[in-house]
């Protein structure tokens, strides 16, 4: 077979078909059928509807043949569509509802349309007292399409029925519970309550394991510091110092030195504290002169 173009293919297979050259149909022969090659030039875009263009791309002169030699652009047109834009606004307008859940599980079939649409549907209450974001969207599609309103007018009416609904379920939900409780039923913690019990169990958990990770690292080490506390156990908040105080005992801070006191027997060499090593000096002197006035010697030598 000589070589043909995209679009020809089909075309030349179906010629063959008919002369009985090709006896059996080929399978990819109805899919091509179906959804034919682009025309010819390969590049050039296909015609297309206005329905899913935006507004300031729909015009007639899209589908024509360009004008004097003058090439079609071969990028694709963008897709745009009126749901999308009321979606994008709504949400704009209304974060929180984006945390709501929704199933996104896919059945086995397409949910057939509402028997309550077009002209028919007038109220967003004809479909339910609880509205999702989807069902305001597409209201207010269809106020646009059926009732003549525009776009603007459209939305703001959807977004009003949509509020007035909430807040009539928010208010019999909050009777509701008041009611429940009333008669004695208790309802369990609250969202909010659940989030600072699992903040509270988190950060129990990160103390935990903090205190693991210390056990640990001082456990890694080779040689390990046993400090014993020399003091009191508790603080007396300054009563046991203001005690001393009153009683003439001085404080010492520094360790026991081995000093030379001054005796009348000469120097003496006393592990004490200096201070206290005078002091018992002077009370021993005091004593040796009461019991014997000439201790020097003085008298005796005469």
């Amino acid at each position: 077979m000589v070589r043909r173009f995209a679009n020809q293919v089909h075309k030349q297979v179906s010629r063959l078909m008919l002369t009985r050259y090709i006896e059996h149909e080929p399978k990819w022969f109805q899919a091509v059928l179906d959804n034919p090659p682009l025309p010819l030039p390969p590049r050039a875009p296909p015609p297309r509807t206005d329905y899913d263009l935006p507004p300031s791309k729909r015009s007639a002169a899209l589908a024509t043949a360009p004008k004097h030699g003058k090439p079609l652009d071969p990028r694709p047109l963008p897709v745009a569509y009126l749901e999308d834009e009321l979606r994008r606004q709504f949400f704009i307008d209304h974060p929180f509802e984006a945390y709501r859940s929704k199933s996104l599980v896919e059945e086995g079939v397409i949910e057939p349309e509402h028997p309550i649409s077009g002209v028919k549907w007038r109220r967003l209450r004809q479909r339910g007292r609880n509205p999702s974001s989807e069902d305001a969207i597409r209201y207010a599609v269809n106020l646009h399409e059926h009732h003549g309103l525009s776009v603007n007018q459209a939305y703001a009416s959807a977004v009003n029925q949509f509020r007035a609904l909430r807040s009539e379920r928010l208010i019999m939900s909050d009777i509701a519970a008041l009611e429940a409780e009333s008669v004695g039923i208790e309802f369990g913690p609250s969202a909010i309550e659940e989030n600072f019990r699992l903040e509270e169990k988190a950060l129990e958990s990160w103390k935990r394991t903090h205190e693991t990770d210390m056990a640990a690292s001082t456990a890694r080490k080779r040689w390990h510091m046993h400090a014993e506390h020399l003091g009191p156990k508790t603080w007396s908040g300054g009563r046991d110092y203001v005690r001393l105080w009153q009683e003439g005992i001085r404080p010492t801070y520094s360790p026991a030195l081995v000093t030379s006191v001054i005796t009348p027997k000469g120097l003496v060499a006393s592990s004490e504290a200096p201070e206290t090593a005078a002091l018992r000096a002077v009370e021993a002197e005091k004593r040796t002169r009461v019991r014997n006035p000439d201790y020097l010697g003085v008298v005796s030598k005469r």
